[in-house]
């Protein structure tokens, strides 16, 4: 059991997010990859995917423990939802952070020596684990995202929701259930081991996850005492999802490619979570004026929305977007 013990200002500090991070729910998957047990709702994922996950994905199955805690992606590579903007925060992570988040890890005998060679900074070696995180992603959560991050979306709504309505004590007794305990002002969340969280001010983040199914976790970061620990909520158990989340992904991208044009329909899909015109130019390797024009288009066709922050503009896909990505069309 771990207890987490808020004050005032603790609880004046909690908020909620979208997403751990693709990155996070990717190395997920390759554990529910090798659970047996895993809920009903995946079955169809599960016959989805097997099979078409690689040697190539090898890096990433090494780095999962016999047994205890995964590795925390989130700290490593942030929480955000472009696997490229992940991939480049984990090749710049600092060599103690890496260090961190592997000494600990009870990793397979065979797998020991290529794990320090990771720890000690060689760029090799996280090369092959960035080639891994791409392999896997592209076939475990890629086909599925912008269903996934439309759940996740709907969740942290209904948190906010919660929240707006009854505060966030009335939020941290909705997350009540067999994982989760609010006896105020403690937070009780079961977990393999004991131990007493003081959040001292930092408040907390709650997050929604989408392929962690074993248990609520919270995620350190390591480097950075001040900031706030995430609080990570499995969101589907026993039957409660409609398993149409995993339907007609392979034929969706194609015919949104045939309506929209290629170009077009991966600054819609980018946009999903949110990016900014440069961060489109970047992903996509076109120019900003390119990523500009397409986001007008596309803005002007009610499928993306665009607020100023600062200096910059955040595009993020609206529902009508959501519903198009989602949409499997005729080829």
């Amino acid at each position: 059991m771990k207890r987490i013990h808020f004050t005032a200002e603790d609880l004046a500090r909690t908020r909620v997010a979208t997403t751990i991070g693709v990155a996070a729910e990717t190395f997920d998957t390759v554990k529910l990859l090798k659970d047996r047990d895993a809920s009903l709702v995946f079955r169809r994922w599960h016959l989805s995917v097997r099979g078409r996950v690689g040697q190539q994905a090898g890096p990433l199955a090494a780095l999962m423990p016999m047994r205890g805690p995964l590795i925390d992606a989130t700290s490593l590579m942030g929480d955000t939802a472009s696997i490229d903007e992940a991939v480049d925060n984990l090749m710049a992570a600092p060599r103690a952070l890496m260090r961190l988040e592997l000494e600990n890890l009870d990793l397979h005998p065979t797998h020991r020596s290529w794990a320090r060679n990771l720890m000690d900074g060689d760029r090799e070696t996280r090369r092959q684990v960035a080639t891994a995180l791409r392999a896997c992603h592209s076939v475990t959560v890629a086909p599925y995202w912008s269903r996934v991050r439309s759940h996740l979306s709907e969740v942290r709504a209904g948190y906010a929701s919660t929240m707006a309505d009854g505060g966030v004590e009335q939020l941290l007794t909705a997350l009540c259930g067999p994982l989760v305990r609010w006896r105020p002002p403690v937070l009780e969340v079961a977990h393999t081991h004991d131990a007493d969280v003081h959040l001292n001010g930092r408040g907390l983040v709650i997050a929604p996850t989408m392929f962690s199914t074993q248990q609520v976790n919270l995620l350190y970061p390591p480097l950075d005492p001040g900031r706030a620990p995430v609080l990570a909520v499995p969101t589907l158990s026993g039957t409660s999802l409609d398993t149409a989340l995993w339907e007609g992904a392979e034929s969706t991208a194609p015919s949104l490619d045939e309506l929209l044009g290629r170009t077009r329909a991966a600054v819609l899909r980018a946009a999903v979570g949110g990016c900014g015109t440069t961060e489109l130019a970047r992903r996509l390797h076109i120019s900003p004026a390119t990523a500009s024009h397409h986001a007008t288009t596309l803005r002007n066709a009610r499928l993306i929305s665009t607020r100023r922050e600062g200096k910059a503009v955040l595009h993020t896909v609206t529902s009508l977007g959501i519903a198009l990505l989602e949409q499997s069309l005729p080829a």
